[in-house]
């Protein structure tokens, strides 16, 4: 008999140390006492998610990265197949080469015109000296038939070649016209060149950027989630090829009632706890503070009922210190979030900012 009683007070205790240890345990992990001055949630890490996509349709070539892996802003992740883009690149450049010929041609034409038109001026003013000399000679040949020293068949020779002599100087002219009507042409020609020149080019250049762009790049370092397409689908412009999460926009997500969140301020002060690192306090700063509650009941009647509504807050992690560990920040870790409602107020020893590189 007292053996059974010694095993079975031996039990109780044991019983009641793993109550005590329980016990504090769960008091260990409840939210801190704060007072007034300071406000807890359970968050959660977050970043802002980015899908590489593929600017125009096309085959995927290569993925260059797994799921998991760490990449820097500009990495090339993947390859799209160009070999069309290619092809219509060659095409262009072809086409390139015979619009510079015409250019080249159109601006011969133009030359040449300017000569005939230079020409043509020189006939206008050899066409004038005639005209003046048979003018001279039909006033003479005419005084002379009047003083009966010339014969009217002179006169009417005379006469004759004069009138010829001014149509000859109107046809003179009229080739100057001509010749400034083709040289407008050639000129339009040669602009019309160098359009298709410049038109050409910049599909070249357009051709050219599309293939760079057919090399994905990461847009921001960070880490790749996951694969959303394998090598050899073929998307259509925008089609996703992986999906990563930005490391340097790192942010935690909590919610707190309506009296604590009324009185929060943007840029206020938070430390982060997680659960996977208790012994760090991670410094965050308050950007975002929802407009509308996220909790119900959604129609609120009674001063009670309000202070149930529940308030998204978000607090970024600072760009400078997720650089300074980005190669071991993770995202979807739990913790707790401790916000500072008074600014002049002193944060506890044990919720004091406390990072590896303090240790």
């Amino acid at each position: 008999m007292t053996f059974r009683l010694n095993k079975n007070w031996s039990s109780s205790i044991v019983v009641i140390i793993i109550a005590i240890c329980s016990f504090l345990l769960w008091q260990h992990l409840q939210p801190k006492k704060l007072g007034n001055n300071f406000a807890s949630s359970n968050g959660r890490i977050e970043a802002t998610e980015i899908d590489i996509s593929t600017k125009i349709a096309g085959r995927i070539k290569s993925i260059l990265v797994d799921e998991g892996d760490f990449v820097d802003a500009g990495q090339i992740v993947a390859y799209m197949d160009t070999e069309t883009l290619e092809a219509e690149l060659r095409e262009a450049k072809a086409h390139l080469e015979q619009q510079k010929s015409s250019v080249v041609s159109a601006e011969s034409q133009v030359k040449q015109r300017l000569n005939e038109k230079q020409a043509a001026v020189a006939l206008v003013s050899q066409r004038e000296a005639e005209l003046s000399l048979a003018k001279i000679r039909l006033t003479r040949i005419e005084r002379l038939v009047t003083q009966n020293a010339a014969s009217i068949d002179a006169r009417d020779e005379t006469r004759a070649h004069f009138y010829s002599t001014q149509a000859a100087l109107e046809a003179a002219k009229a080739q100057v016209s001509g010749a400034d009507a083709a040289i407008a042409t050639a000129e339009s020609a040669v602009l019309g060149a160098n359009s298709a020149v410049e038109a050409t080019k910049a599909t070249i250049e357009r051709l050219q950027v599309d293939i760079n762009d057919s090399a994905l790049r990461a847009p921001r370092d960070g880490r790749v989630q996951f694969r959303v397409s394998q090598p050899g689908e073929v998307l259509s412009a925008g089609g996703r090829v992986l999906n990563m999460i930005d490391l340097t926009d790192v942010y935690m997500t909590f919610f707190l009632p309506t009296a604590q969140a009324g009185i929060i301020n943007m840029g206020a002060e938070v430390h982060i706890i997680l659960d996977a690192a208790p012994k760090y306090v991670i410094p965050a700063k308050v950007t975002y503070v929802a407009n509308v509650a996220q909790f119900t009941p959604k129609t609120v009647e009674t001063a009670s009922e309000r202070e149930k509504l529940m308030f998204r807050i978000k607090a970024h992690i600072s760009p400078e210190l997720l650089k300074k560990y980005i190669k071991i920040v993770k995202t979807g870790l739990p913790g707790m979030a401790y916000v500072q409602l008074n600014q002049k107020a002193p944060w506890p020893d044990d919720l004091k900012v406390k990072l590896p590189h303090d240790e």
